[in-house]
């Protein structure tokens, strides 16, 4: 199963924090070690950044390290910002989320036909995408 995880997810899954469930932890490791690693939307990389330099991403490497290690093909698959998920973000309803970033990472689900693993309430509530069990 193919899946995109939301920057949280992530984040949670690469850093070993106890707010990613053992069973979702479980399954993106088999995936890893499988050679199908979950994709992850390029604006992820990006809100890590952010923060990182808000302080809200406690890191005990360099931040740069950090990136290249968990943005590793190995460990996910980055999608590109591009057009068909530009077109995406214009076929969401207006209301649907206020966070840009959010609206992106949807989008790129969208756009590649791909299930999402988050927490993200507005995200799940929205039923725009499929959620693949976390």
């Amino acid at each position: 199963m193919s899946v995109l995880i939301d920057t949280h997810v992530w984040i949670w899954w690469v850093t070993g924090q106890a707010e990613l469930s053992a069973t979702c932890r479980g399954k993106l490791d088999r995936l890893a070690k499988k050679g199908r690693a979950p994709f992850l939307s390029a604006i992820s990389l990006w809100e890590a950044q952010m923060l990182f330099q808000k302080g809200r991403l406690d890191l005990e490497i360099d931040f740069d390290l950090w990136l290249a290690s968990a943005s590793d093909p190995e460990v996910v698959r980055v999608l590109p910002l591009d057009v068909s998920v530009i077109m995406a973000v214009n076929s969401l309803p207006g209301r649907f989320h206020g966070d840009p970033a959010d609206r992106l990472i949807v989008a790129t689900a969208i756009a590649h036909s791909l299930p999402m693993m988050t927490d993200d309430k507005a995200i799940r509530r929205s039923r725009l995408v499929e959620i693949a069990s976390s």
